[in-house]
């Protein structure tokens, strides 16, 4: 379904984002779920293609400041490796073992995706060290990283996030930058107070399989908390203006 809505973004008349992939990766169950989605929140491809963009931006710029490892945490149908890559640089994508299979398969039947523009990293983030994972496929934790944690960090508990965060926090070069997406307590929690359209996108999510756990109202606490020093939060109200005008 998100890579349903990144592929109809980067395909408007006016597109926000870029991703020519994004749409055969998806295929016709995730196209028909974004438009089942769409019934509830018209404004999710909005949302979706800000949030692609933005994140590329930032690879773009950690690229071009001299860091030369990405780490796409919860990876699933991302393809920033085919697109944002260049010499030198090395990609690495973590994600469950049978979410990897399905993506490589997806993947298979394409003519011309780069498919070794990434390393593919496979873990149970349950069960299995994602650092030790990373590390032993290659990435310097000596030098510094790009890591794009792109919509997870509210599936999980809280407790499992803030063990994420730490870890990249202690064991990863200082030097590094961590992005990531959250929603306030209000939407992960379901409060009585949210609009129907949230209200009916949780349900949506819900019966789907993964309900939300962990909202963030101010990031600052948890940042300080889990080892950060240096945060910057920007909305999508700010990204819609300076995107789309």
């Amino acid at each position: 379904m998100v890579a349903a809505y990144r592929g109809r973004a980067s395909a408007a008349s006016n597109p926000v984002c870029n991703d020519p992939w994004a749409l055969r990766l998806a295929g016709p169950e995730g196209e028909a779920l974004s438009r089942r989605w769409d019934e509830h929140s018209p404004s999710m491809e909005l949302w979706m293609g800000l949030r692609t963009r933005y994140l590329d931006e930032c690879v773009v710029r950690a690229i071009s400041r001299g860091i030369r490892q990405v780490v796409i945490l919860g990876a699933g149908l991302d393809t920033r490796a085919a697109r944002l890559g260049q010499k030198g640089v090395r990609f690495f994508e973590v994600d469950q073992p049978a979410s990897q299979a399905d993506k490589r398969a997806r993947l298979s039947r394409f003519e011309g995706y780069p498919i070794d523009a990434t390393t593919f990293v496979a873990c149970d983030f349950e069960h299995d060290d994602f650092v030790e994972r990373l590390e032993s496929a290659g990435l310097e934790l000596t030098q510094p990283t790009c890591l794009i944690w792109e919509g997870v960090i509210y599936y999980l508990a809280e407790a499992a996030a803030r063990v994420t965060l730490e870890r990249i926090a202690a064991e990863l070069d200082p030097r590094s930058l961590l992005v990531f997406d959250y929603l306030n307590t209000k939407m992960a929690k379901s409060s009585p107070r949210l609009r129907a359209e949230d209200r009916a996108m949780k349900g949506i999510i819900e019966e789907l399989g993964e309900p939300m756990q962990f909202g963030i109202d101010d990031p600052t606490p948890l940042m300080a908390e889990s080892g950060y020093r240096f945060l910057r939060t920007v909305s999508f109200d700010e990204l819609a203006l300076e995107y789309t005008g």
